[in-house]
C-alpha cells in the first residue's frame, strides 16, 4: 500500500498531462499538493520538514532557471546580432542532401547545443535551423525531439549527474556509507565514476541514432516514403555517430560529467564536416531530398518563415564565420577552464557558498552562484555584444526575449522540484530537529514508522519485478523524464529509489543509477514539454501527439536496448562492480 500510495505524485503528474491533457503550470502544483497531502497526513512528516524541503526545491529551481535564462540570453544575443543567421548560412555549403544535412545539424550541432545549454534548447536552435534550409516543419521538429536522447545525460554541463544524480542521491546517509564502501573518497569521484558508466550504454545504444534520424526522415517525409533511403547512408552515419560517441566517452573518462556532450559534439563536427564536404561515405546518385513543397502533406507545414539573411534590424549580418561562432568556442573553452580541478578557476568560483540548514532539519541549503553554468553564458552573451558590435535595442530585445522565455518555463519548474524534494525527504530527521518536537525518529522512516517514499517505491517494484528489475530501470527514468520535463528532474527523483532496489536485489548501484540516467535521457524524445516546445517555435500547435506517436518509437529502442544491456551485462559480471 505504501508503494501505491508512493507513486500516486508521480501518476498524478501522467494523468493530468496526458490523461487530462491539462499544461504543466496547471498539473504540477497539483503533484505538490499530493506528495505534500501524503507527507503530511500519511506519512505523518513534520510540517516544518515539508516547508524545508520546499525551500530547498525553490533553491534549485532558481538554478535550474538561471541556467536556462543564460542559455537563452545566449541564443537570442546572437540571433539578434545576425551570427546565427552566419551559421545557418554555413551549413547550406557543406552538402545538398538532406539526410547529410539532417545529421550534421539535429545530430551533432544539437548535441553541441545540448552539451553548452540543455533544457530543451537544441530544438529551439536546430529545428527553425532546419525550417529555414527548406525541411518541412513537422520533420524538423521530429528530428530535433530524436537527437535529445544520447547528449541529454551530459546536457546543460553536465546537469543532470551533476545536479540530478547528485541531489537525488547525497541526502541519504545509507548511500553515502555504500559509497564509502565502495572505495570512493571523494563524492565528486563517485559522480565522474557513474557518469563514465552512462556515457558507455549511451555510445552502444546511441550508436544507431544517426541511421534511424535519417530513416525517419525518408521513412515519413520523402517522397517515397521509403525506409531503404534512410538506409542507404549508413556508412556515412555509423561514422557520424562514431565521430561523436568516441570522444564523448572518453571526455567522460578523462575530464568528468560535464563536457561529454559539449566537447565530443565538437569534436565529432570537426571530423564530419570535412568528410561531408568531400562526398566521402555517400552513396552514388543525385542528393536525397524532400518532395517539392506542392507535394508536401497539410500536417507537414508550420506557420514560421526563416529569414537567413537578417541581422540587426533586419539588416544583412556584418559578423564574420569565425566571428560568429567565437562566442560558442570561448563558451566551451570557459566551460572546460572553470572545471578543471588543475586550475584555479573553479577554487575561485567556488569561494562565495552560501549554506542554510533550512530551520535546523538537516536539509541544506548550498549554492555557489558564481560557479553556476549560467554565469559563464551571461558573461559570454557580453562578450558577444562587444564583438558583434550590437546595438542598444538588439541587445534589449535579446534580453527582453530571454526573460519572458524563462518566465514561462518557471511556473511549471516552481511546483515541480519542490514536489521532487518533498517527495524526497519523508524520511529520518537529524538529531538538532529531533529536539525542537521532542521526539525520536526510527531511520529512514517519517513519524507513522513508513519508510519514505522512494524506499517504499523501491519495495514495491522490487518485489513485483525481483531480478529482472535492470530491464524495466531505464523505462522507468524515461517515464519521470516524460512526465516530469527534464533528464535533469527524473534523475532527482528516481536515483535514490534505483539505487535502493540494486542495493534489495544485490546487483551493483552505480550500474543501477546508470540506467536510470541514460532512460532518463530517452525520456526527453517524447517529453511532453520539449514536444511542445519545439511545435510552437516552427508553427505547429496542436500537433504534439503526432510528433510524440513516431518518436515513441525512439523511445522504446532507447529504453528495450538500454534494459537488455543492463541486464545481461549484470547477470553475465560483464561490467565491472563499484569503483
Amino acid at each position: 500500500m505504501t508503494a501505491l500510495l508512493s507513486f500516486l505524485p508521480i501518476l498524478a503528474v501522467g494523468v493530468l498531462l496526458v490523461g487530462f491533457r491539462l499544461p504543466a503550470s496547471r498539473a504540477m502544483p497539483v503533484s505538490y499538493l499530493v506528495a505534500a497531502g501524503l507527507a503530511l497526513f500519511v506519512w505523518q512528516v513534520p510540517g516544518v520538514q515539508v516547508a524545508a524541503a520546499s525551500i530547498k526545491g525553490l533553491s534549485l529551481t532558481l538554478r535550474l532557471l538561471f541556467i536556462i535564462f543564460g542559455a537563452i540570453l545566449l541564443l537570442n544575443t546572437l540571433k539578434h546580432s545576425g551570427a546565427l543567421a552566419v551559421i545557418r548560412n554555413g551549413f547550406t555549403n557543406i552538402s545538398a542532401d538532406r539526410r547529410v544535412q539532417v545529421i550534421i545539424i539535429a545530430w551533432l550541432f544539437g548535441a553541441f547545443i545540448e552539451g553548452a545549454a540543455g533544457f530543451g534548447t537544441p530544438a529551439a536552435v536546430t529545428v527553425p535551423l532546419m525550417v529555414g534550409l527548406g525541411f518541412p516543419a513537422m520533420a524538423a521538429v521530429v528530428a530535433g525531439m530524436i537527437i535529445q536522447s544520447t547528449p541529454v545525460s551530459f546536457g546543460a554541463v553536465g546537469t543532470p549527474i551533476l545536479v540530478g544524480v547528485n541531489k537525488g542521491l547525497a541526502g541519504d546517509e545509507s548511500v553515502k556509507t555504500a559509497v564509502a564502501d565502495m572505495g570512493f573518497g571523494q563524492w565528486d569521484g563517485f559522480l565522474a565514476f557513474v557518469g563514465f558508466k552512462v556515457a558507455l550504454l549511451h555510445a552502444i545504444v546511441g550508436t544507431l541514432i544517426p541511421l534511424l534520424l535519417v530513416v525517419f526522415m525518408t521513412r515519413f517525409f520523402g517522397k517515397n516514403k521509403s525506409a531503404h533511403e534512410g538506409l542507404a547512408v549508413w556508412p556515412f552515419a555509423l561514422f557520424a555517430s562514431f565521430a561523436l560517441t568516441v570522444p564523448y566517452v572518453l571526455v567522460a573518462r578523462f575530464f568528468g560529467p560535464e563536457f561529454p556532450s559539449l566537447l565530443g559534439a565538437l569534436i565529432g563536427l570537426a571530423i564530419v564536416v570535412p568528410v561531408a564536404k568531400r562526398g566521402w561515405l555517400m552513396p552514388k546518385g543525385e542528393p536525397w531530398d524532400f518532395p517539392p513543397r506542392t507535394e508536401w502533406e497539410a500536417g507537414w507545414t508550420g506557420g514560421m518563415e526563416i529569414d537567413l539573411k537578417s541581422g540587426q534590424a533586419g539588416e544583412p549580418p556584418k559578423v564574420g564565420v569565425f566571428t560568429a561562432w567565437l562566442p560558442y568556442l570561448l563558451l566551451a573553452g570557459l566551460l572546460v577552464l572553470t572545471r578543471l580541478e588543475a586550475l584555479p578557476l573553479k577554487a575561485w568560483l567556488r569561494c562565495i557558498q552560501l549554506k542554510w540548514n533550512v530551520f535546523g532539519t538537516g536539509i541544506f541549503v548550498d549554492e555557489t552562484p558564481l560557479y553556476v553554468p549560467g554565469t559563464v553564458f551571461i558573461v559570454v552573451s557580453l562578450i558577444a555584444v562587444a564583438l558583434h558590435r550590437m546595438n542598444g535595442p538588439g541587445v534589449g530585445a535579446a534580453w527582453g526575449e530571454s526573460l519572458k522565455t524563462t518566465a514561462k518555463a518557471s511556473v511549471a519548474l516552481l511546483f515541480t522540484v519542490p514536489m521532487v524534494q518533498v517527495f524526497l525527504n519523508t524520511g529520518v530527521v537529524p538529531t538538532t530537529f529531533e529536539t525542537w518536537i521532542g521526539f525520536r525518529y526510527t531511520d529512514g522512516s517519517g513519524l507513522a514508522g513508513y519508510e519514505k517514499m522512494p524506499i517504499a517505491l523501491a519495495n514495491g517494484v522490487a518485489a513485483l519485478a525481483g531480478g529482472a528489475y535492470p530491464l524495466l530501470a531505464p523505462a522507468l527514468g524515461g517515464f519521470g523524464a516524460f512526465v516530469a520535463g527534464s533528464n535533469t528532474i527524473s534523475n532527482m527523483m528516481f536515483s535514490l529509489f534505483q539505487f535502493e532496489v540494486a542495493v534489495k536485489i544485490g546487483i551493483d548501484a552505480t550500474w543501477m543509477v546508470a540506467l536510470q540516467a541514460v532512460g532518463g535521457a530517452a525520456g526527453n524524445v517524447i517529453c511532453v514539454h520539449n514536444v511542445v516546445a519545439a511545435s510552437a517555435v516552427v508553427g505547429l500547435p496542436g500537433r504534439e501527439g503526432e510528433v510524440i506517436r513516431k518518436t515513441l518509437l525512439v523511445f522504446v529502442y532507447y529504453a528495450l536496448a538500454a534494459g537488455v544491456i543492463g541486464f545481461v551485462f549484470l547477470k553475465l559480471g560483464l561490467l565491472p562492480p563499484g569503483g
